[in-house]
C-alpha cells in the first residue's frame, strides 16, 4: 500500500503568525495532530507544527496566546512522496522520531500521513492475511 492510499488529503494549513492557541483550536476542530505551516519567507518548503510542539510550549509555561506557530514550527522536515510505500513512511518516522509526514507532490503539500493512518491501513490488511491463512 502507498502513502497516497493512507494520507489525509484535508490538510490544515496555517501561517507562522497564528498563535499556538489559534493553531490548537483549528487542530482540535479538524481532529488532526499536526498543521502544515506555510511561510512565504521560508524557501526550504513548508514546516510542521504538531500537538507535541504545543504541549512542550505550554508545559514550559509559555503563553499560548503570545507564542506563535512560527516560533515552534519544525522546519527541517522530512517529506514523503505519494508514491512511497507505507513501509518507507514508517521507517522515516521511526528513524526521525516523529509521527507525521507532510506529503509533497511538486512544490506543495497534498496530504499528511500519520502513524495512525499507517496503522489504520496495516491492521485490516493483516486481518485479511490471517483470514486467508486460517
Amino acid at each position: 500500500m502507498l502513502v497516497r492510499d493512507a494520507m489525509s488529503t484535508m490538510v490544515l494549513t496555517i501561517g507562522p503568525a497564528h498563535t499556538l492557541r489559534q493553531a490548537a483550536r483549528l487542530m482540535a476542530a479538524r481532529r488532526v495532530g499536526a498543521a502544515v505551516v506555510l511561510d512565504g519567507d521560508n524557501e526550504g518548503g513548508p514546516g510542521i507544527l504538531t500537538e507535541r510542539d504545543i504541549l512542550t510550549s505550554v508545559g514550559a509555561g509559555q503563553d499560548p496566546d503570545q507564542e506563535t506557530a512560527g516560533a515552534h514550527t519544525t522546519t527541517d522536515v522530512v517529506y514523503a512522496a505519494p508514491s512511497w510505500t507505507l513501509d518507507e513512511a514508517a521507517e522515516a518516522m521511526s528513524h526521525g522520531g516523529f509521527r507525521h509526514l507532510i506529503v509533497l507532490d511538486g512544490h506543495g503539500p497534498v496530504g499528511v500521513v500519520s502513524v495512525r493512518d499507517i496503522i489504520r491501513c496495516w491492521v485490516p490488511a493483516r486481518e485479511r492475511q490471517g483470514a486467508l491463512v486460517g
